[in-house]
């Protein structure tokens, strides 16, 4: 089993930055792979969706406070975008390389995960089984990130590196974890 934990970082440009800390771990055992992402400080500023009695697939989390992760393959430019509301939506895309073909990944029907809103945190916890889009022998490369959107409307973009003269999560120089 390959565990490792995380911290994510603000872009460096942002004019304003909330009072957070955004960490986690991550974990692949044969072809489950488990991540847990810990929001942590003054959620004042900060809008959550709350949780939904109907999770479902959405379009266009990232829009609003979003827990992300990239998965790409190794030595392939094939990678999928994993999009995780606190609300309890979620979706997955598949692109064949930078920014292209991207396409809903149809292998996923739901994605079940767990939040747990506290006063002061937020916990988010997925496991899922990569079986329906890579074999458990291909090394992975993972890129973890999080959209958060203040009540002001602005947003703020975090992830374990910012390698773009923009917030782009997509640039596979930031998928830094070998899983």
């Amino acid at each position: 089993m390959n565990d490792q934990t995380f911290c994510l970082q603000p872009f460096p440009s942002t004019k304003f930055l909330p009072n957070l800390k955004i960490s986690g771990n991550i974990s692949r055992n044969g072809n489950k792979l488990a991540i847990r992402y810990m929001l942590e400080g003054d959620f004042k500023e900060i809008a959550i969706d709350p949780p939904s009695n109907t999770p479902s697939r959405k379009h266009q989390l990232w829009e609003d406070t979003c827990f992300e992760f990239f998965v790409g393959i190794k030595d392939s430019t094939r990678y999928w975008e994993f999009n995780l509301s606190p609300g309890g939506h979620w979706n997955v895309y598949r692109f064949d390389g930078y920014r292209q073909q991207m396409q809903e990944e149809t292998a996923f029907e739901n994605l079940p995960f767990n939040v747990q809103n506290q006063a002061d945190g937020l916990t988010l916890v997925l496991d899922v089984d990569l079986d329906k889009i890579i074999s458990a022998e291909q090394a992975i490369e993972v890129g973890i990130t999080t959209v958060i959107k203040h009540r002001n409307g602005e947003v703020t973009y975090w992830a374990l590196t910012h390698q773009g003269a923009e917030a782009d999560f997509h640039l596979r120089d930031s998928f830094i974890l070998e899983l």
